[in-house]
């Protein structure tokens, strides 16, 4: 239509907004409960501990020192490494790829994206 400023065959931007961004994020937030849990174990369990392999623990003046967290550190830490990238790869693609490819607002997306780790905060505040 002349005079109207819309031009033909014009992409219009989806107008999911802010509401959709957050629901997104919120929901991106479930899965990345894993590599959080993963990464608050290795800072709350496994780094405050005197000894890091099975030999340490037989040193004397060694107070803290579990033979349970330190069998349990290399899964984690290699679940953190997985699961972490995974997140990193799908945080990528659904905040930043999906809204340039879609010319949605990215600033929305980026912004709501300090949202995905609420779902393990209230999980820890519950627990």
């Amino acid at each position: 239509m002349p005079g109207t400023g819309a031009r033909d065959g014009a992409r219009r931007p989806v107008r999911g907004g802010l509401r959709l961004a957050a629901t997104v994020n919120l929901a991106l937030g479930v899965p990345a409960m894993i590599p959080l849990y993963s990464a608050w174990w290795l800072l709350s369990e496994y780094l405050p501990m005197d000894c890091r392999t099975t030999e340490d623990m037989a040193r004397p003046g060694l107070a803290d020192c579990d033979y349970h967290t330190l069998d349990h550190a290399p899964v984690m830490m290699l679940l953190l490494a997985v699961t972490g990238l995974i997140m990193l790869l799908l945080v990528l693609v659904v905040d930043v790829l999906l809204p340039l490819r879609r010319d949605d607002r990215l600033r929305a997306w980026l912004g709501t994206a300090l949202l995905i780790p609420v779902p393990f905060t209230a999980l820890m505040v519950l627990a």
